[in-house]
């Protein structure tokens, strides 16, 4: 449903900030291998995340990667940065013409599916998908 990029980059947002709840910083290596993306991929990723201030980011000996414990961010700003709108507005099977009057055989069913996934990503959290990962009941990668 999200492209390759899209995915990474939930991926190393989550990781990013789970780092940055425990007080830490990261670096390209350090995200690509925690959410098992080549490292030259992680970083267009990471260009685009910065640009749109969904991580932030410091150069130097004690720089890194990280979030504020305290953002609210939404998972649809992941979304948005990476893959734009076309997933609330896409046709599910990637035909160019599906509509109303000219619907694909999933089109009923998907306009449901992809209202649901919106909401879905509009009201989860970023950090509190993070403090998931602080349980250990959950993980980016086996």
């Amino acid at each position: 449903m999200f492209s390759k990029a899209c995915e990474y980059g939930i991926r190393a947002t989550l990781y990013i900030a789970h780092q940055s709840q425990n007080g830490m910083r990261s670096n390209l290596g350090e995200i690509a291998r925690a959410v098992n993306s080549p490292e030259a991929f992680t970083a267009k990723i990471m260009q685009k995340l910065s640009k749109n201030e969904i991580v932030a980011s410091r150069k130097g000996p004690s720089g890194g990667f990280f979030i504020d414990p305290s953002s609210k961010t939404k998972l649809i700003a992941i979304v948005q940065a990476i893959d734009g709108d076309l997933i609330y507005n896409g046709c599910g099977l990637g035909l160019q013409e599906c509509s109303e009057s000219l619907p694909c055989p999933l089109h009923d069913q998907f306009i449901a599916i992809r209202g649901d996934l919106k909401k879905m990503l509009e009201h989860t959290e970023i950090m509190s998908l993070a403090g998931k990962l602080e349980s250990n009941k959950t993980f980016l990668k086996l």
